[in-house]
C-alpha cells in the first residue's frame, strides 16, 4: 500500500506523513510541483531519521505518477466525497491519494481516480490536517487488509 500527495504545500506535513509511511510499511509518491525546495530542513526535522526507512518516490507530475502506478487502484480522500473511507474495502496494493492543502486536487485529477472517500468529520469544520488524514485512512486500510506491522 501507498500514500500520495498531490502537490503538498506544507514541508511539515509532508515530513511526518513519511514518518507515517516508514513505521506502517507504506511506500509515499510526492506530485509535484511541491510547495517548498526538496531539501527544506523542514521536511528531514518532521521526518528524523525515519527518512532512511521508507521508500519516497518524486513524480514530475499527475500524469507520471498515473504511468508509474499504472495497474494500482487510485483511492482520492476528499471532503467532496459522499463515502465514508469506513465503509470503503480496501485492497493491498491501493494508493491513498490525498489532495494539496489549499486547495485539494484538480477536476482533472478527481475524474480519473478509482475511488472517492470522505473521512467522517463534524459539519461545522472544514478538513482534517493532511498528516491526520493520511494516518486515519492508513491504519484503516491496512487493518482491513490485515497489513497492520506487528
Amino acid at each position: 500500500m501507498r500514500i500520495a500527495l498531490f502537490e503538498p504545500e506544507i514541508a511539515g506535513n509532508v515530513g511526518n506523513v513519511m514518518r507515517l509511511g516508514a513505521c506502517m510499511g507504506a511506500g509515499i509518491d510526492l506530485i509535484e510541483p511541491l510547495g517548498f525546495p526538496w531539501d527544506d530542513r523542514r521536511v528531514r526535522r518532521a521526518a528524523m531519521d525515519y527518512i532512511d526507512h521508507v521508500e519516497i518516490i518524486r513524480h514530475a507530475d499527475f500524469s507520471a505518477f498515473r504511468k508509474a502506478r499504472a495497474g494500482a487502484r487510485i483511492v482520492l480522500f476528499t471532503t467532496r466525497a459522499t463515502q465514508s473511507s469506513y465503509d470503503f474495502s480496501y485492497r493491498p496494493d491501493d494508493v491513498l491519494l490525498f489532495g494539496k492543502e489549499s486547495a485539494g486536487v484538480t477536476d482533472a485529477v478527481r475524474a480519473v481516480v478509482d475511488a472517492s472517500v470522505r473521512l467522517p468529520m463534524r459539519a461545522e469544520v472544514r478538513s482534517l490536517n493532511l498528516a491526520t488524514s493520511a494516518g486515519m485512512a492508513l491504519g484503516e486500510a491496512l487493518r482491513q487488509t490485515q497489513g497492520l506491522p506487528g
